[in-house]
């Protein structure tokens, strides 16, 4: 089990964001790797703790954390939050002035790393069916993307010495107190462009098009962002990439309603065919299926096929197609016609008596369900 992340900073359910940053702040610095070096142990509190701080200094995100724990950021749709994936360079970029002087980034033995930069992400929205949702697909797309441009080279910044940032020096009524800012000139990357090529903007950078392959997995839904490493634009200088995020867009289906896993099919009959009983075939995402209506079928009846709906993006198993029965009235009849349903009116058989079987429509939807 994952630790709690309110005890992986020592601090209460009800700590403020002061409280929370001051302790992230104080258990940042007791593991931070200049303090413990070679220290694997230090080194992941390290990680947990930038963890703990991404989640519970975002109060959307800490509301979601308060309400569903750790599964809330789990799977492909979990957002944010998880730093599997983070290096240590990652997270003195996002929270580095946060620890103040004497921490600018991280050393390994005596030599100090110089900063990584990562190129900004970039956002596509991509349609999907409900057959592609059943079975996962494999979408090619064509992404303009910022790449650095052939011939570009880069200086070390001469301003902040390849570091990305800064120290300040601020006169307060406790003292001076050292902090740390991005470096203005490289804007963080530790690099200033040396030659420009042709084309290029003033980063040394040029719009490509690209096609890039995405991997969607089966269950997805409406809304969901899967994210591809390493797609989005470059970063200047020895930066790493950023992310291509996709946002899945779910393209209504003509004869299907999504809800959740299950699947909703409104199929009308006539009258005869109610009365009479009949085999209908109807659609379904892995083809048709032939179903069978019971003599005296009433309007609003709920037919459950089982397994025939969605998967379940984080479980196993499928939902269901639930087949809603309506009764069609024709709106206009011919002379005889009518005068065949005037002879019923009165007639015992067509009278109404619904039983204990015949339930009401919210006791089907609540059937349903259950």
């Amino acid at each position: 089990m994952k630790a709690d992340y309110y005890e992986i900073l020592g601090i209460s359910k009800t700590a403020t964001k002061v409280e929370i940053k001051k302790a992230y702040r104080k258990k940042a610095i007791q593991y931070h790797p200049d303090k413990n070096p070679g220290d694997k142990a230090a080194e992941e509190k390290f990680k947990l703790a930038a963890e703990a701080y991404e989640i519970l200094s975002d109060e959307n995100k800490r509301a979601r954390y308060d309400q569903y724990g750790h599964q809330a950021f789990e799977g492909p749709q979990g957002g944010a939050g998880g730093f599997g994936g983070m290096n240590m360079e990652d997270i003195f970029s996002q929270f580095g002035d946060i620890f103040g002087g004497g921490f600018g980034g991280f050393s390994s033995g005596n030599r100090r790393r110089q900063a990584v930069v990562k190129g900004s992400n970039l956002r596509i929205r991509l349609k999907l069916n409900l057959e592609e949702i059943l079975n996962g697909v494999t979408k090619k797309v064509k992404v303009k993307r910022l790449i650095k441009a052939e011939g570009a080279t880069y200086d070390t910044c001469s301003a902040c010495n390849g570091q990305g940032v800064v120290m300040r020096v601020t006169n307060t009524i406790l003292g001076r107190m050292q902090t740390q800012a991005t470096c203005p000139s490289c804007r963080g990357a530790g690099k200033t462009l040396k030659n420009r090529p042709k084309g290029s903007d003033a980063n040394g950078m040029i719009a490509q098009e690209e096609m890039v392959e995405i991997e969607i997995p089966a269950g997805v839904t409406d809304g969901v962002q899967l994210k591809v490493t390493g797609k989005g634009n470059d970063a200047p200088g020895n930066g790493i990439p950023g992310d291509l995020l996709v946002v899945i867009e779910e393209v209504p289906h003509e004869n299907l309603k999504r809800e959740g896993v299950n699947l909703h099919h409104d199929l009308y009959v006539s009258v005869p065919e109610a009365i009479l009983g009949v085999s209908k075939e109807i659609d379904t995402l892995s083809g048709k299926v032939r179903i069978k209506l019971d003599e005296g079928t009433q309007s609003g009846k709920i037919l459950r096929l089982r397994n025939k709906g969605l998967p379940s993006l984080d479980s196993y198993g499928r939902g269901d197609l639930l087949v809603h029965i309506n009764v069609w009235t024709p709106k206009k009849l011919s002379k005889e016609q009518r005068s065949f349903f005037e002879n019923m009116l009165n007639e015992p058989n067509f009278l109404p008596k619904p039983n204990k079987q015949d339930k009401s429509f919210f006791e089907k939807v609540k059937d349903m369900f259950s």
